[in-house]
């Protein structure tokens, strides 16, 4: 409110105070709005799962790109069969 730095402690604050007005009482009982944190993890798995460039969603983010890769590798392993997909269709056109 004072426009000056946000100390840790405040985003917690501010989340708790969210948490009882914002989400929907089945919103309210997920994981996503237990932290601030769970809610980010969703975004960056999401992008990344979607195909969101790596680049970009670690920019987006406000990561290295080694960032998402790490904490959000689990929703990536499957995505073998799209991702050959995605190759023998770039291959099909330069051939």
């Amino acid at each position: 409110m004072r426009g000056g730095l946000i100390q840790d402690t405040g985003y917690g604050e501010v989340w708790a105070a969210s948490r009882t007005r914002a989400p929907t009482p089945a919103e309210f009982d997920t994981t996503l709005s237990k932290r601030p944190y769970d809610l980010r993890h969703a975004a960056v798995s999401t992008w990344l799962s979607s195909g969101v460039e790596p680049q970009l969603v670690a920019e987006c983010a406000g990561h290295s790109v080694a960032v998402p890769f790490r904490v959000c590798a689990e929703f990536l392993k499957d995505g073998d069969e799209a991702a050959n997909a995605k190759i023998s269709a770039r291959l099909e056109r330069h051939a």
